[in-house]
């Protein structure tokens, strides 16, 4: 069984280890990867020293750099570089010339978000448009906890069941017959009940729903 789990781990190569990038290395080390920092900043680097398997001083934009700190044997790469637009698609064109397999990116803007795709990048993200969505999605909803995506305008949201619901069978919310949405099954405490609709629903049970953005949002003002 170790074996099998080891096969299934992966290796990444984090470029930029600001705070975005330095939390996806710290993240990535704890889990049990194995994690090669990469940083031009000495400071940087050397707060993440005793955390990743290895942390280099090297110029992303300088593929022959990132060659001699190993990048290229690194099966994941994320870069994570901010405000410097030029280094941040130097060193995506770097780490795609050097056929990393997987390559994430953070963008700045939607714009910035096109040209990485084009190159060819995996995944872009754009991590304060993605974090104002998700927290303007709970304070639109007190009773929404979370809500993760799950692309094609599709999101699973986690609800608190407020105290109006107290006792209502969960056929009664008409998730699919007027939503469009899904329950996913119900929490209460650490029981899971499954989404069947003679569940009695009590205050702050969880409630898991799936459907699309605009269903979910109207599914929510109706509680």
């Amino acid at each position: 069984m170790a074996q099998t789990k080891d096969k299934i781990k992966r290796s990444f190569v984090i470029i930029g280890l600001g705070t975005f990038g330095g939390t996806i290395a710290i993240e990535l080390a704890r889990f049990g990867n194995r994690v090669l920092g990469i940083d031009i900043n000495e400071k940087n680097v050397s707060d993440l020293a005793n955390t990743v398997a290895e942390a280099v001083i090297a110029d992303g934009r300088d593929e022959e750099a990132l060659r001699q700190a190993g990048a290229d044997h690194y099966d994941v790469a994320v870069v994570a570089i901010g405000e410097d637009l030029e280094a941040n698609i130097l060193c995506t064109m770097n780490v795609k010339l050097m056929g990393i397999k997987t390559v994430w990116v953070k963008a700045q803007s939607k714009t910035h978000h096109r040209i990485l795709s084009k190159m060819g990048a995996d995944r872009v993200i754009l991590p304060e448009q993605e974090m104002g969505q998700h927290i303007a999605q709970m304070l639109h909803n007190p009773a929404v906890r979370d809500y993760l995506s799950l692309g094609n305008n599709f999101h699973v949201i986690n609800i608190n069941v407020p105290e109006e619901l107290e006792n209502t069978p969960l056929s009664d919310l008409k998730l699919g017959k007027e939503y469009g949405t899904r329950c996913l099954g119900v929490m209460r405490g650490s029981d899971y009940l499954g989404c069947e609709g003679n569940i009695q629903l009590k205050k702050d049970d969880k409630m898991m729903v799936l459907g699309r953005r605009d269903e979910l949002r109207l599914f929510g003002d109706g509680l």
